[in-house]
């Protein structure tokens, strides 16, 4: 079969009378051979416990956490999208803090650097998008670190929040232009900013030109609205944890939030030098850790989108967001989101 057209054929064949079934032959392998991949209970959820990386010896890695295993497969079913595709490709728009130069697991996946944020490099001092884009796309099985969850995704790496952490709307809808005139399909954005008429028509120009955008709902615990997730060309992004529970920080609302993942606990890329999230003199000597946030939530949607993308290249973006939206499992309260937590098998072989 030509890539991507196999599930055409199985749709095809499952319309024929004397067809009892049609499924992919899949690759049998193993999850991930990489170093932390255990830990990365949103791809994987065997009730396992998790816990950061830490040294009680030192005052130079984070403090002890050690959080109770939650509920077996209560993730995004990464490893069974996998068999389908790994997104070989696709390009990833990160609009954050910028992405590390030199990270052993994600920086060779960055092929395009911006910087909108008016600080001096691209580099990211403050540590938030080089956490984003591994959540997206770590290489995997590599035996270092983590997997993203679209690791055969491409990073366009626009840093729009300064080396400590603040931008400003003009600068994030720059961002979103760049992104949309160099080719991404997907756009992230692990932020949140006031309502802005320029920010809006930035993202409906993305939107327009076929580009599927992603945002974080909030950490207010609350049901504000935050931009730019609420506008409605954007895809709003609540956070769950290793029981499908609704995070206790994570922004809530049916009638804006779209769709939930996994924030609590999760596990990804941290720069592998000074900053502001390592705190202020410290240097995370293990590039790697756990973040918490709905900020953490909006990449696994982000890199599903990706993947759906993949498994349906000729499909416009309307038609991969409606796959992502409706093929969620069920995930927190009725009223939390519109609709549950993301699945990525479900999304990438919807119909």
């Amino acid at each position: 079969m030509p890539a991507g057209k196999e599930l055409q054929l199985i749709d095809a064949l499952g319309r024929n009378p004397v067809v009892e079934y049609a499924e992919p032959d899949y690759v049998v392998a193993a999850a991930s051979e990489d170093t932390f991949f255990g830990r990365q209970y949103a791809l994987q959820n065997d009730g396992q416990d998790i816990v950061n990386n830490h040294d009680t010896a030192t005052s130079t890695k984070p403090a002890p956490i050690k959080i109770d295993g939650g509920t077996p497969d209560a993730d995004v079913d990464a490893v069974e999208a996998w068999a389908i595709t790994s997104g070989t490709g696709v390009r990833v728009a990160v609009l954050d803090s910028g992405v590390d130069l030199d990270h052993e697991d994600i920086s060779s996946k960055v092929i395009l650097r911006a910087n909108f944020s008016g600080s001096n490099n691209n580099d990211d001092k403050y540590g938030h998008g080089t956490h984003v884009a591994g959540i997206v796309a770590a290489t995997a099985n590599n035996n270092k670190g983590v997997a993203g969850v679209c690791p055969g995704c491409t990073i366009l790496a626009g840093k729009v929040l300064s080396d400590n952490g603040i931008g400003t709307s003009s600068g994030l809808a720059n961002g979103i232009n760049w992104a949309a005139s160099n080719g991404a399909k997907v756009i992230n954005m692990s932020l949140a900013v006031r309502a802005s008429r320029t920010l809006e028509a930035a993202v409906n120009n993305a939107w327009n030109k076929g580009v599927v955008l992603v945002a974080a709902a909030g950490n207010g615990g609350g049901q504000t609205k935050m931009y730019p997730g609420a506008y409605p060309n954007v895809i709003a992004v609540g956070a769950t944890d290793n029981s499908d529970a609704k995070a206790s920080f994570s922004t809530f609302g049916a009638s804006w939030v779209d769709i939930a993942a996994p924030g609590v606990a999760v596990f990804s890329t941290f720069p592998n030098h000074e900053s502001a999230l390592a705190g202020t003199g410290k240097k995370r000597s293990l590039n790697y850790d756990i973040g918490d946030g709905t900020s953490m939530a909006s990449p696994i949607v982000a890199a599903t989108v990706a993947l759906t993308w993949s498994a349906n290249p000729g499909a416009s973006n309307s038609v991969v967001r409606a796959k992502v939206e409706s093929s969620t499992d069920p995930a927190g309260d009725i009223g939390d989101w519109a609709h549950g937590r993301v699945n990525a098998y479900n999304a990438v072989t919807s119909p």
